[in-house]
């Protein structure tokens, strides 16, 4: 049973998940086509072959016997544009000194700049949550950046198999930050699938998620940074999903312990299911 902070929050974490029109759904499916073995008539995994091992709690140990390292996993962090904001204020501040030379500013006049900078900087961060500056870094990360541009397409990918395979169909999908603000008005968001889901609707609606629910949507959030350790060895985005995902197990008043046996069982079957697929 879910208390209504507990509704709000699994609401909240759905809808979070930018909605787009009908995306090139054939293009994420090459990617992540899968044989056919333990599908139902729907073309769904059924419920005994989403289960890739028992429900339980495992050891970091157990974890890394399957070839996993949760820190690689689990601790995501975006160094290429972590990189990439790094060259622009180093840009910025060269760009700086260089018109201060050419064009012999006064430090007055570089004082009001400077304070111009921080104002927007200021603006971006409290009106829109740092959205403009993630939107600029997207941008720059796709146009300039193929390791970049190629991880957010697999990661999305990861999403988007997983789904489709534990039953939750599929709506669509942004690639980019750019593409998420023509489509919805949405800043901030880098990536996203959205999926169909009637029936976990009707459970929030209800008050009551079962536990195959939880199961389904734990290895959803999980499966882009699944995705991106299994093809590159570390997963460098996806920071949102494991916070939304956590937050979300908080509200359901999980224990420290009780979490981590569902965290570390959905990721270990997320990358047991993404490996058979591939």
């Amino acid at each position: 049973m879910l208390v209504s902070r507990g509704d709000r929050l699994w609401s909240n974490w759905i809808r979070s998940w930018p909605r787009t029109t009908t995306g090139q759904h054939s293009h994420l499916l090459r990617i992540c086509k899968a044989s056919l073995g333990g599908f139902n008539a729907l073309g769904v995994l059924d419920r005994e072959s989403m289960m890739q091992v028992p429900q339980r709690l495992y050891s970091l140990d157990e974890l890394r016997l399957n070839g996993m390292e949760a820190s690689s996993l689990l601790s995501p962090v975006d160094v290429t544009l972590g990189s990439i904001e790094r060259n622009l204020q180093l840009a910025a501040a060269l760009g700086g000194l260089a018109a201060w030379s050419v064009l012999g500013f006064s430090p007055q006049q570089v004082l009001y700049f400077s304070l111009g900078l921080l104002f927007q900087w200021t603006l971006d961060s409290v009106s829109f949550d740092g959205g403009v500056g993630s939107l600029v870094l997207d941008t720059i990360g796709h146009t300039f950046s193929q390791k970049y541009h190629n991880r957010v397409i697999q990661h999305e990918a990861g999403h988007f198999l997983i789904a489709y395979l534990v039953g939750i169909l599929p709506k669509g999908y942004t690639l980019t930050s750019l593409e998420a603000l023509k489509k919805e008005g949405s800043l901030n968001v880098q990536a996203g699938t959205a999926f169909v889901d009637f029936e976990f609707v009707e459970e929030v609606n209800a008050g009551k998620v079962s536990a195959t629910t939880l199961n389904r949507f734990s290895c959803i959030a999980l499966a882009g940074v699944a995705a991106e350790y299994l093809l590159y060895g570390i997963a460098e985005g996806g920071l949102a999903d494991i916070n939304k995902l956590d937050m979300l197990l908080k509200s359901l008043a999980f224990t420290q312990k009780k979490a981590d046996s569902q965290v570390r069982w959905s990721v270990l079957n997320t990358v047991l299911l993404l490996r058979r697929h591939e």
